[in-house]
């Protein structure tokens, strides 16, 4: 089993999708589980699509995805030496010939099929014709078998049929001879030491034309498992119309890395009935076989429901390392320490992700320009600017500010007026944060520190006592 190595192999034209995450996850959770390599071949051949900012996307999703590759990533482009060397073997070993067909005889030859509605596949005339290298502009095709069958033995589909009378001789190497996408594939792969391809099902129809020239170089096959591939609800391919279709966005939802690996991995395979996962236990119980077959469907909610259990399952340190960044890009002055990982403690059981965790804590950091109305409505009584300039004073004067003394001075304004905390504790929520919501009181207001919930509920007060006027008014 050491001897598993897999590669994942995007093609760095835009972000990573996350269909392609989960392909590069199940690689890594394989390579892991047999103890063998997850290797990364950057398919950089496209020149104008393949740039270095594209190429840093890729990885940077990978490396937030945290799924760390084996060796350097190998670019495609780097190899051409290693291609052409073997297009010429093929011809010489009378496996691949040159064709000198041009563009206008095979688009007249296109549209006699499309005429006659039938299926085009080049009429191999050039297959037996012997031409040499001074035979002018030509490309190369691999010859492939014209009967029988082809049989691709698939790991999580079984045996799938491809009737080679259907498939034409390809080309491999184009007029300039550069070789096309399927060969290089295979070149590469062998390269590489490549003993599984796990890749999107989507490829099903390569594998054919790869297996062909597989057996005419002498390579070993490796073997093959196509996944299935992730849709929206609606059945279709997941792309934007679903919400986010790039590990960039999940990123950008506040989702845990973690998280993702946990649902993604389950996106199409599992392990009894078991939802949450530690890496460890992925890496113990996958194997690509079990993969299940059919098409998954990307449940947005799922995901959030799994990322908000592995918030709760941190430690409040963990918490506040991860939330940090989401502070930052706000504009927040704030450095790790106890005093962010009280808040991280604070906060961790209230929501699903960072991101709702970094815009609700604003209050710490910014004074709040408004009052909730409906909270103003239902809390703010006759009497609510009285008693939040009660409780101002007593704050100011404690020593130590902290959460037990702030409770008993909270408490001892309570049992004066012969109340109920709630209808204390919320005006001063509202006066500290703008709003009804928030974690304990006390911790808040400890957080918040002495200057500023003293100044904030002062204002409050007055405002309290202005809403009041207004009203009778």
């Amino acid at each position: 089993m050491s001897d598993v190595s897999v590669r994942f192999a995007p093609s760095p034209t835009g972000s990573l999708h996350i269909g392609g995450a989960r392909t590069a996850l199940y690689n890594w959770l394989y390579a892991r589980h047999c103890g063998g390599k997850f290797l990364l071949r950057i398919e950089d051949t496209d020149k104008e699509r393949s740039t270095p900012e594209n190429i840093r996307i890729i990885l940077d999703g990978m490396r937030w995805m945290g799924l760390d590759w084996d060796g350097e990533p190998v670019m495609q482009s780097e190899r051409i030496g290693i291609h052409r060397p073997l297009i010429e073997r093929l011809i010489d070993e009378g496996g691949a010939y040159r064709c000198t067909c041009t563009k206008d005889e095979l688009d007249a030859k296109r549209e006699a099929a499309q005429a006659e509605k039938r299926k085009y596949l080049y009429d191999r005339k050039c297959r037996d014709a012997g031409h040499g290298p001074d035979c002018g502009e030509h490309v190369v095709r691999l010859k492939m078998p014209v009967e029988g069958e082809i049989v691709v033995k698939d790991l999580i589909l079984g045996d799938v049929t491809f009737n080679a009378a259907e498939l034409d001789d390809w080309i491999i190497a184009r007029s300039d001879h550069s070789p096309t996408y399927n060969f290089v594939v295979v070149a590469d792969d062998h390269d590489m030491g490549v003993t599984h391809v796990i890749r999107g099902n989507d490829h099903l129809n390569n594998t054919p034309k790869q297996l062909v020239v597989y057996q005419a170089l002498g390579f070993d096959i490796p073997a093959f498992a196509h996944i299935p591939m992730v849709h929206g609800p609606d059945g279709k391919k997941l792309s934007k119309r679903h919400g986010a279709s790039a590990v960039t966005e999940l990123r950008e939802m506040g989702l845990l890395p973690e998280a993702v690996r946990n649902y993604l991995a389950r996106l199409g395979w599992s392990h009894g009935d078991q939802e949450l996962f530690t890496d460890a236990e992925l890496i113990e119980h996958f194997d690509v076989a079990n993969v299940n077959a059919s098409a998954t469907v990307m449940d947005f909610a799922k995901l959030e429901w799994i990322n908000q259990q592995k918030i709760l399952a941190m430690t409040p340190d963990a918490l506040a390392e991860r939330l940090l960044p989401y502070l930052i890009e706000r504009g927040y002055s704030v450095e790790a320490g106890p005093w962010l990982t009280t808040l991280a403690a604070n906060i961790q059981e209230r929501f699903k992700n960072l991101v709702e965790m970094a815009d609700h804590v604003r209050y710490f950091f910014e004074e709040p320009s408004a009052y909730d109305e409906a909270a103003v409505k239902k809390w703010f009584k006759a009497d609510t600017g009285a008693i939040l300039n009660e409780i101002a004073d007593g704050l100011e004067a404690l020593d130590p500010f902290d959460e037990a003394g702030i409770e008993g001075v909270i408490n001892g304004v309570v049992e004066k007026h012969e109340t109920k905390l709630g209808k204390v504790a919320q005006p001063i929520r509202i006066a500290v944060t703008g709003s009804s919501i928030s974690p304990g009181i006390f911790e808040t207001l400890a957080l918040l520190d002495k200057e500023r919930s003293v100044a904030r509920i002062r204002k409050a007060a007055a405002h309290a006592t202005q809403h009041q006027a207004e009203k009778q008014g």
